[in-house]
Parts: C-alpha cells; structure tokens; sequence
C-alpha cells in the first residue's frame, strides 16, 4: 500500500507504486492532461517517475512556476532535435535553461545564419505537433559513453566520461532524438507551444578559450502566447532604452578597447552623476553618517587579515612595489575598520556610520563586462555602521527605511527583498552566522516586507538584505544591500570601550543603496528612456531665439537662469526654429524655451515640455516657479 498526500492535505491510497501520471489521472482527466511534472517529497521528477513509497506529492502544470522550468528545459532538447533532423553532421553539447529562456551549443562545419534559424524554428513547430513521448531511461555510464561514441556525439561522449564509472545515467529519447539529461521534462513534445529562437552567439567549449569556438542558439518559451508577446515586447523596449546606444546619442559617456571596462564621462554624463552624488551625499549628512576616503590600494597583508586574499583574490587587481605586494581595492569594509580602530571609541559613540563613495576595481572577465551594468572599475555609495548586538535590528529597520525612501525619489517604487543567507565557502562561526541571519529577517519582518530567502548566495563574511527594484518596463535590478558581519572586525581588530569598561568588538553593517552609482546611472537611464527628471537632466532648458533680434533677450534669460542655479544653454544659431525645436527635442530635454519679438518686448517666454507639450506663453517668473516646483517635489 502506498499513501500518497496532496497540497491540499488530502490522501490517496495504492495498492502498488504508482507513477505520477498515474495520480493525476486518479484526480480528474483535466489535471492528467495538464501535468507536466511532478514534486515528489519536494523533487521536481517525471510524471513517469514510480512512488513506491508514502510520499508527498504535488501536480505541476503551466500554472507553476517549476511547470515553465520543465517546459524551458525540454524546449532546448526539442531545439537539438530539431537541428540534427536539419543538419545530422553537428554535434551536441549542453542546452541549460536560463532567464527567460534556453539555449543549446552545437559544433557545426560552417556558421549557422539567421535562414538556418528561422528554418530550426519551424522544424520544431513539426516536431512538437507530432506529439510524440518523451521517454526516460536509465544505463551505466560506460553504456551511455559507447552509445554516443556510436552515434558520433563526441562531445556528448566527453561530458558523460567526466561523470563517475560507477555511477547510472539517464537518456531521454523523443522520436529519433536521444539526449544526455537529468530531467524531468514534458511527457510529450505537444506540450511545447510557445517558444522563439532569438539569437546566434559563439561560445567555446567548456567556457575555455583553447578550446573549440561552438555555435550557441538562443530561444525563449512560455506557457502562453500572451506571455511570450509580453516579453518579445518589452526587449523591443528595451532595445529603445539600452543605455549604451542613449549614451552616445545623448552624448553622456562612452567606451573603447584601451579600458576595457571603464567608462569615460562627458561633461553632460558627469552632470548626471554629480546630481546623484550630491543628492546621496544629503541622504548621508541628513541620517547620521560621517564622510570619508580610505586608500585605493593596500597592503597584501590587510587583505590576508580580512579574509579577501583566500575568498577573492581571483576577482582583485594586484600590484608589486618595493618587493611589497598590493591590490586595488574591490571594497571599501576594511578601510572603514582601519579608520575606525584608529582611535578608541566609547560605546556612547554607537553606532558609529561612516560613507564613503568609494572607488573600486574587480577583475570581471572580459565576457561578462556589460556597459555601465558590469564594469572593472565603480564607484560605490558605500557605507559601515559599527554598532553593538542590541543596535542591529534598529539600524537595519531604519535603514530599509531610508532605502525606500531614496529608490521613491529616483522614480522606483516597486522593490523586491530577498534573504542571502551563508555560502558554503565562508569565515566564522556557525552561530554568528545563526545572529546574522536572525536580525536581518526579524528587520524586514518589523519593516513589513514580504521576502524570500535565497540559500548560499551570502557574502562570505556574512548574509544579507538584497534589495531589488523593478523598472518601468518590469525588469529586475539587484542594487542595495544590508549585510550584517560579526567576522571582519574580529579579524581586523576593532574594538570599543563597553559600559563596563572592557574592551568589546563591534558589529560591523555592510550597506549601500544604490550599489555602484555607475550601474545605477545606466538604470535611470533606461528606465526614462534617457527622459531624465527634471532634478537629474544634464540641461534642463534650452532657450532658443526665433532669429537675431531676440538673441540678446535669450542671453539676458540665460543668465538669470544661471544664476537661480539651473542648469541651462542657449541655442543662438542662425538656423529655421523648427529646426532647432526638433534637434533639441531629440536630446530629450526637460524644457525648451522659445523667444520671438512678442516675447522679447513682453518680457515673456513660450515653453514647450518634453514631449512636445506647447505651455503657451508664460512670465519668467511663473516659469521659475514651475522649475522650483518640480525640482523640489522631484516629480
């Protein structure tokens, strides 16, 4: 007899083991027909897959979120059948499932095209209305390695060799397609509807650069059309939006191969990110934290002493002088406890909050550097509250309230909170990191935040409050962080003066919100569409004249713009107004300021808003006051 317990608390008995289709079916013809996969005592399995056991169960369709991993996954193996129904001379390697999608890697004699793509695309479509099984079997490793070998799967062949000898692997075959798999997946190609091949891209065999250079296809898949559409439609979005185009046609920033990962700023660029500093720099000064500048490159051995040079050094710049080996900073945390521990501080002065914008380097592949989104070389809001044990819980709750407060005025106001807790390569004891962890979900839980926890993702000096905002087109953005750390000071030898005058070693509170400032500046930008609001535009008004006679009218309002503190150009050129209009309009500014004889002898101004909004004609004064207005509310 085997007791099968659904969700809902609800049992099945069975005479014998009984698969999962077989359970569904026992519920209703609708859930049979609609099960993908099964959770057996939490594994996500087949629905072929045999309970001999009591065990708990829950049917997976389109509606759960595992159902479109399955469905993802076994879109990639329908990929691979279709490319070698097409093209039976390439080879198969690995197709993963990731974001919003699959991709599968192939050895092929010539590159494929984009025909060859579309051409794959509607082989699957074929393929997938055949609805042929998708069916699972299990053989001894030197089985499968023969098996591929026969078949000329060389690769395929390669990754099977690397598993253990004495150790069972799975094959799932749909028609005359046979793959290496863990699963599960789909128990037929007919459930396989909506899906896109999106792109080619080259990849090297193991993610090694001696090795082969392989052909990487690129799909998305979904359990609805609508869904799919969605998606399709906001990568067209955000194509519109991607800021490394905005930032050469706004003139802002750009890049080149002599830095790589590094970001050169122009003057209209670094007006932008001196508003977001100055502003970060009022949030420090207006809650208690004390600026200050620690040093670029320090000593091998304070890196040793922090725990970096065993947990990071791979991602650290090194330098040698003077038979001395350095690194360039790829934090700030161990500066902040060299100034902190240069003086002896009372318990009174807790918690002690130090910010500093910090500039720092890693040493981020060349593969994975992505504009302003992943750089070698940041710039961080940095701070380090050092506090006591009793303080945590305060500190963090204020600061999540803060956090929300600043992402509200740079226009977000959807944040995610997720729990990183300990990663399995980490320092300190398991029971500071049990009070880490306790005080960073007791916080958000006084916050009133739902969260998730995310296991192993922590700092390996201790957890953390990931903080994630979405944009306006929905995309998720990891950026601030609240990390609670009882190792580092212990291994830099901070300390402070207790209540009962003995020597104790504070907490040390990792936090930032917005992370690197130039990540965060490539958000805004796409998030307004390189619209930035009025209180961060580069320019925030053209004035332009009709045509010579008002030219110096448009100085005079120029100047007396200026000098209210606004950011502000003039555009005197002999050229058509309409011409002018539309150059500037391109630039996306805030406001554009016209000036024609009936202007200049009423002392009055036309402004247009973005857009192409026509305010008609207005004082300076009232436009002022609209400016102020708008800046202040930071509407």
């Amino acid at each position: 007899m085997v007791s099968v317990r659904l969700p809902d608390g609800s049992q099945r008995q069975f005479d014998a083991p009984v698969t999962v289709a077989a359970v569904a079916a026992s519920i209703g013809a609708g859930l049979a027909k609609a099960a993908l996969a099964g959770k057996v005592d939490g594994k996500l399995v087949d629905t072929s897959f045999l309970i001999d056991r009591d065990s708990d169960l829950a049917i997976v369709t389109d509606k759960d979120a595992d159902g479109l991993e399955v469905i993802r996954h076994s879109t990639a193996h329908l990929l691979a059948y279709a490319v070698k129904s097409l093209f039976p001379e390439a080879q198969v390697t690995i197709g993963p499932v990731i974001d919003n999608g699959f991709y599968y890697d192939f050895s092929y004699k010539r590159p494929f095209t984009p025909e060859d793509l579309e051409a794959i695309e509607k082989k699957m479509a074929e393929l997938a209305k055949k609805d042929e099984p998708v069916e699972r079997k299990v053989i001894p490793r030197d089985d499968a390695v023969a098996y591929f070998k026969s078949i000329g799967e060389h690769y395929k062949a390669e990754i099977i060799a690397s598993i253990p000898a004495n150790e069972d692997v799975s094959l799932y075959s749909e028609g005359q397609f046979t793959d290496l798999c863990r699963g599960p997946h789909v128990p037929s190609t007919g459930k396989l509807k909506v899906f896109k091949l999106m792109k080619l891209a080259g990849a090297y065999w193991r993610g090694d650069s001696k090795n082969e250079m392989l052909q990487r296809i690129y799909g998305t898949a979904w359990t609805k059309k609508e869904d799919q559409e969605a998606y399709l439609h906001m990568l067209e979005e955000a194509e519109k939006r991607d800021h490394r185009k905005l930032g050469r046609q706004l003139d802002l920033f750009h890049f080149q191969d002599e830095a790589p990962g590094l970001i050169f700023w122009h003057p209209k660029g670094w007006t932008i990110w001196q508003q977001v500093e100055q502003y970060m720099r009022h949030v420090y000064q207006d809650n208690g934290y004390q600026e200050v500048k620690a040093p670029q490159i320090l000593d091998r051995s304070l890196w040793e002493k922090s725990g970096h040079w065993d947990n990071y050094k791979d991602n650290m710049f090194t330098t040698d002088s003077e038979n001395r080996a350095y690194a360039l900073k790829p934090m700030n945390c161990p500066g902040h406890v060299q100034i902190f521990r240069s003086n002896m501080h009372s318990y009174r002065e807790l918690p002690l909050r130090y910010g500093e914008f910090g500039q720092c380097h890693r040493n981020e592949p060349s593969g994975s550097l992505h504009g302003m989104m992943r750089v070698r070389g940041f710039t961080q809001d940095d701070g380090h509250i050092f506090c006591t044990e009793d303080q945590i819980l305060d500190e963090c709750v204020a600061f999540t309230a803060l956090l929300q407060q600043v992402y509200r005025d740079f226009g977000f106001t959807e944040v995610i909170y997720k729990v990183a807790t300990r990663p399995e390569k980490r320092v300190g004891s398991d029971e500071l990191w049990d009070k880490a962890e306790r005080a960073l979900i007791e916080s958000l839980k006084r916050s009133g935040c739902e969260y998730e926890i995310t296991p192993g993702e922590g700092a390996f000096y201790g957890p953390k409050i990931e903080y994630t905002l979405k944009d306006a087109i929905g995309r998720p953005w990891q950026c601030g962080t609240m990390q609670v750390d009882f190792s580092m000071p212990v291994r830099l030898e901070a300390e402070y003066v207790a209540d009962d005058n003995t020597r104790k070693v504070p907490v040390m509170l990792h936090r930032a919100i917005l992370g690197s400032l130039e990540r965060f500046i490539g958000m805004l930008i796409e998030n307004h569409a390189g619209a930035l609001p009025l209180w961060l535009a580069p320019v925030q008004v053209s004035i332009l004249n009709i045509s010579e006679g008002q030219s110096d009218y448009a100085k005079e309002i120029e100047q007396s713009l200026k000098k209210q503190g606004f950011r502000v150009q003039a555009d005197l050129r002999n050229e058509k107004i309409t011409y002018k209009i539309r150059e500037h309009s391109v630039q996306k500014l805030p406001y554009i300021v016209v000036v024609g004889d009936k202007e200049r002898d009423a002392k009055t101004v036309a402004v247009r808003a973005r857009g192409n909004v026509d305010l008609g004609v207005m004082s300076l004064d009232d436009l002022v006051g609209r400016l102020h207005h708008e800046i202040a509310t930071k509407a």
